[in-house]
């Protein structure tokens, strides 16, 4: 493990294999880091494969410096913006989970040049406005607005710490609100059985991406860990097809 520090003073941890191009990188999810399922496993896929590989942590994250509760999605699209422009070189393909495929959109849209294409694996975007914020009853928006946070359930253990500054800060980087342009191969990956991000979204993000070569793909009986080997060989799939869509 090596340590980025960036232009913002954040110090972001990060692991990354050496090999050709397009390289991977990995954007992982909310409130999670680099040493879950998926990244480990693109990681050991990318080696026997040869492809170059860079999974990181956002900063509150895994081993990134600075607290959770202070860090917003435009905190982390700015650790990921850093991560790509300095420890990677020519293009890349970003493999986005949940919140990381929210932040692969920002991404296409800051570094255009950069990007060869999308892979997302339910893709969370807009979530701090249309799931967080739209599921709040007034009593809980009142008391987000008075106290700074609210701490909601959580099925991947300890409550989620919502944060007044990740609402507000949402707002700024919202990508259904406006037209999202991804001119390059985009490959999105939803679960039927996912309880976080609804097959409805997938298809509105399906409907809403403008672009050559977006293709939807369902996996039947797939949760939001999307992490089974039939999902974790549907991830290899559309990696590779990316792949090859780039070089054709």
């Amino acid at each position: 493990m090596e340590f980025l520090t960036t232009k913002t003073g954040r110090r972001l941890a990060y692991v990354q294999t050496a090999g050709r191009g397009p390289g991977i990188v990995f954007l992982g999810g909310f409130m999670s880091d680099m040493s879950g399922t998926k990244a480990l496993h693109l990681e050991a896929w990318c080696k026997e494969q040869g492809c170059a590989f860079l999974r990181f942590d956002y900063s509150g994250h895994g081993a990134s410096s600075e607290v959770f509760t202070d860090g917003c999605v435009g905190d982390w699209a700015e650790d990921a913006q850093a991560a790509i422009e300095v420890l990677t070189q020519g293009k890349q393909i970003l493999v986005g989970s949940s919140m990381g495929g929210w932040i692969s959109m920002l991404m296409a849209q800051r570094l255009p040049d950069r990007l060869a294409g999308l892979v997302t694996i339910a893709a969370a975007p807009d979530f701090t406005e249309d799931g967080f914020w739209a599921s709040f009853n007034e009593d809980t928006r009142r008391l987000l607005l008075q106290e700074g946070v609210v701490n909601i359930p959580s099925d991947y253990g300890d409550p989620y710490p919502i944060t007044k500054r990740l609402i507000e800060d949402g707002r700024s980087h919202l990508v259904l609100r406006k037209p999202l342009s991804l001119p390059f191969p985009v490959r999105l990956l939803q679960g039927d059985e996912d309880v976080d991000v609804s097959v409805e979204l997938a298809n509105t993000l399906f409907s809403h991406i403008k672009g050559p070569d977006v293709q939807l793909r369902l996996l039947k009986g797939a949760d939001h860990r999307f992490s089974t080997p039939k999902a974790l060989a549907l991830m290899e799939a559309a990696i590779s097809d990316v792949i090859y869509a780039t070089e054709h």
